[in-house]
């Protein structure tokens, strides 16, 4: 042994990344870490060799700025989230290191493709739409713009599941993606923590005479830590992600196996491994409830713990807590985590109630996702209580203190403190998750302008009025690193011969590309990428389904989740009228358009799995119809992830944000396809008003309803059947969709989705068709002109980069987190 100390351990050399090294480590990876020769890898092999070559360089990078936030005492980030829609690693960590073009020359020199083996590693399939997707942007902005954070969440074996097809209806599958491993990730041996479930409350008297609780649980499992580096921009900081994977306390029964029953003493290991398998279980069971309850405090309490110990680690004092971490909650699913504090500093650490109350309330800041009040988590107060008895009691002791202070301080009415109480006493009583967020938060933050002010009206009203110095925005943001210059490289070379290197590091310096928005030569150019972008998903759709597109006719593309409020219907319903308009007037000059769908609907969501049914079947009739004349097609993409979005957005000409005004909190594909150079259509909705007001009025087509005069029609009477009577065109599209012709093995398959329109109209399709219609013949009409087509979309580039997330992190950490 030799006499270092902590003190004075060497610091690594700085490896070189020059060509012929990094050439030399990925053979030496590949022989001594794999075991293979060269000659006989796979392609899977030297994945692998350099991702392991890639990681060191990674490493040396995470430890000097892990060594920096010890040093300093900067304040730390906990950043809580769900999910982490990170995709694919490998080129984001090249790119963000600055050895891609190394990178590509060291393989090019083994005969190795960079291109071919990128595309094997997998999707991390730990996320579903937006939210994890935003929360992994944030990780890479964080390490960015110098925020030392850690990200947590679940490492879900399976995650969200992998789509596939079957006679047009979503089939739901396993998704494997850690079947052979995950090298970017270590375990951390030293960082696992009992988690407990069930039990009882036991009171003891504490030494000063204070009540003491002491929760004795009836199950326990094991949260163990495993970290994924994240790197930022030119590698100023590696940030980490961990994840939490649950382990039983006793893997096997000895006792039951030897007694013959080798199912049975399995059942700890299988029980405790079911929480971090799958990524939203069905909840439409108690069961299923259950399961999502267990996993949220799962990895909410793993979590805590894991912050409080690092935390006295380098402090030894919880009353700072506040001013060295901040705990940002990525909408409800982490709201346990307010309860569980809670019970951390009073029961375990010996914390007054009162003075733990303000150290939590101080730490956490929440960020709402949803003005949807169903969207708002709620738990029966009996499954809560039997799962979690200590912090039933302690959600009753928070609540009796707010609406004390609501009765007496702001004489609240009857209405208002029902409305505030973390109890809804509507029918069967539940635990309200968005309320306990809001109340156990110092911000309480929405995700774009409109969505913050409709935060102030709708859900969080009453206590809104009650602490109105809480809530504020912070409208979302993408990484422009993963979402233009690694999606994009076309585009992203010919901004830089355009105008120069300076957009790399902010993208607010996009701007002075609108100086060529009308320069021809440049439209030519910009126009050529586009096309490329085009064949490149053409090549994905015939290679994946059969289909041939045309890329010289126009990318119409709607991919997000599929849900009612999202409006893929008044999408597809529009295509069936243009459908018929195209057979009924062969002699106008129609534009040629394919129309692309892509996302997940939920497992036990009927009605979204029937619209992505519904499409498919229309696509069938319209692709095969020869009077079309290849003039209109519709094509759903299976299995929507990260690595299909990075195909998908770069190759999109028109962009569909058509969600009904009011109900989209913010949007984040919206960004993405206009920093792309894609045309918005779109409501007034969300983050699309925030584009309006960057890109300009003249640079994105709105047509609709507006959000308040969506709430006015909901209340004074909504009559869809007359207004569908008025509309020919939307009169013969629901009748085609009802009367079976798209689905003539079955005629009767789609009359509840069309009676719903007729009924109540609740998500305003029959409302908006017309002038949906409308806004995509406008849409023909600047199709026909290219120069004023890509003059508005080269504005769109050049306009979108206050939509980084860079920007976005940098308010958060300035205005709630006050750290970096």
């Amino acid at each position: 042994m030799n006499n270092l100390t902590k003190a004075n351990l060497p610091v690594p050399a700085p490896r070189s990344s020059q060509p012929e090294i990094l050439a030399e480590e990925i053979i030496e990876r590949l022989t001594y870490r794999i075991g293979k020769d060269a000659k006989v890898a796979k392609p899977h092999d030297w994945l692998t060799a350099t991702i392991l070559v890639i990681r060191d360089r990674v490493i040396d990078k995470w430890m000097e700025s892990t060594r920096k936030v010890y040093e300093t005492g900067a304040k730390r980030v906990y950043y809580l989230s769900l999910e982490f829609l990170i995709g694919r690693l490998m080129r984001d960590a090249v790119s963000n290191l600055g050895l891609m073009e190394e990178i590509t020359n060291a393989l090019s020199s083994l005969g190795v493709d960079i291109r071919v083996i990128a595309g094997l590693e997998p999707d991390a399939a730990l996320g579903n739409g937006g939210l994890g997707r935003l929360a992994a942007c944030f990780m890479e902005s964080m390490a960015t713009v110098d925020v030392p954070a850690y990200g947590y969440g679940i490492r879900y074996v399976h995650g969200l599941f992998r789509q596939q097809m079957a006679d047009g209806w979503q089939v739901e599958l396993p998704e494997t993606w850690l079947a052979h491993g995950n090298p970017w990730e270590f375990e951390r041996q030293e960082s696992a923590y009992e988690i407990g479930f069930g039990g009882a409350v036991e009171f003891v008297s504490g030494h000063d005479d204070q009540p003491r609780y002491v929760w004795k649980p009836a199950e326990r499992v094991i949260a163990a830590a495993f970290d994924t580096p994240v790197v930022g921009w030119r590698a100023k900081r590696v940030n980490t992600l961990r994840l939490w994977s649950a382990q039983p306390i006793d893997p096997i029964l000895l006792d039951a196996f030897n007694a013959g029953d080798h199912i049975g003493a399995l059942r700890e290991s299988n029980k405790a491994e079911s929480l971090t398998r799958v990524l939203y279980p069905a909840d439409a069971t108690p069961a299923g409830q259950e399961l999502r309850l267990r996993q949220e405090f799962f990895f909410s309490s793993a979590s805590l713990q894991d912050i409080l110990r690092r935390h006295l680690q380098q402090y030894d004092d919880l009353t700072n807590l506040a001013d060295k971490v901040a705990i940002q909650l990525n909408d409800t699913h982490p709201a346990v985590s307010v309860a569980e504090m809670m019970r951390l500093l009073v029961d375990v650490h010996g914390l007054d109630f009162d003075a733990a109350w303000d150290i939590t309330r101080n730490t956490f800041g929440y960020t709402n996702h949803t003005l949807l009040p169903e969207a708002l988590e709620s738990w029966p107060v009996p499954l809560f209580e039997r799962l979690l008895p200590r912090h039933m009691q302690i959600v009753y002791a928070i609540n009796a203190k707010i609406l004390v202070e609501a009765r007496k301080a702001r004489n609240f009415s009857d209405a208002e403190i029902r409305s505030i109480s973390l109890i809804d006493e509507n029918g069967d009583r539940r635990l309200r998750m968005g309320n306990l967020a809001f109340v156990g938060s110092h911000s309480i933050n929405g995700v774009s302008a409109l969505h913050t002010d409709l935060m102030k009206v709708t859900v969080f009203a009453d206590l809104h009025k009650l602490y109105p110095g809480r809530i504020n925005n912070k409208t979302n943001g993408i990484t422009p690193r993963r979402w233009l210059m690694q999606c994009n490289p076309g585009l992203t070379g010919l901004i830089r011969e355009t105008i120069g290197e300076a957009f790399l590091d902010d993208a607010e310096k996009l701007k002075p590309l609108d100086q060529f928005a009308r320069d021809s030569a440049f439209q030519e150019k910009f126009a050529a990428v586009k096309r490329a972008n085009k064949v490149q998903l053409s090549n994905l759709v015939a290679s994946r389904m059969g289909i041939k597109l045309d890329p010289d006719a126009m990318f119409d593309i709607q991919i997000k989740r599929i849900h009612e409020y999202k409006r893929q219907l008044l999408n597809i319903i529009e295509a069936i009228a243009l459908y018929d308009q195209i057979r009924s007037h062969p002699e106008l000059d129609w534009q040629p358009r394919v129309k692309l769908f892509a996302g997940k609907a939920a497992p036990s969501y009927h009605n979204a799995k029937l619209i992505i049914k519904l499409i498919n079947d229309v696509a069938r009739v319209i692709n095969h119809d020869p009077s079309v004349r290849g003039l209109l097609k519709v094509v759903f993409v299976p299995n929507y992830n990260v690595s299909l979005a990075e195909v998908m957005v770069p190759a999109a000409d028109l962009s569909e944000q058509i969600s009904t005004a009011g109900m989209e909190a913010s949007g984040t594909g919206n960004m993405k396809f206009g920093l792309n150079g894609a045309l918005t259509i779109g409501t007034l909705d969300g983050a699309n008003v925030e584009m309006r007001d960057n890109v300009g009025e003249d640079n994105i087509v709105i047509f609709g309803l507006k959000a308040d005069e969506v709430a006015n029609l909901r209340s004074d009477g909504h009559n869809p059947r007359a207004v569908i009577e008025r509309s020919r065109e939307l009169a013969q599209a629901l009748s085609a969709i009802a009367s079976g012709i798209f689905s003539p093995d079955d005629r009767g398959r789609y009359a509840s989705l069309i009676d719903g329109i007729y009924a109540h109209d609740w998500f305003m399709v029959a409302a908006d068709f017309d002038a949906y219609a409308a806004a995509q013949r406008e849409v023909d009409t600047l199709w026909a002109k290219p120069s004023e087509w890509y003059a508005k979309t080269i504005n769109n580039t050049a306009r979108m980069g206050w939509f980084s997330s860079d920007r976005t992190i940098r308010q958060y950490a300035k205005e709630i987190w006050r750290a970096g």
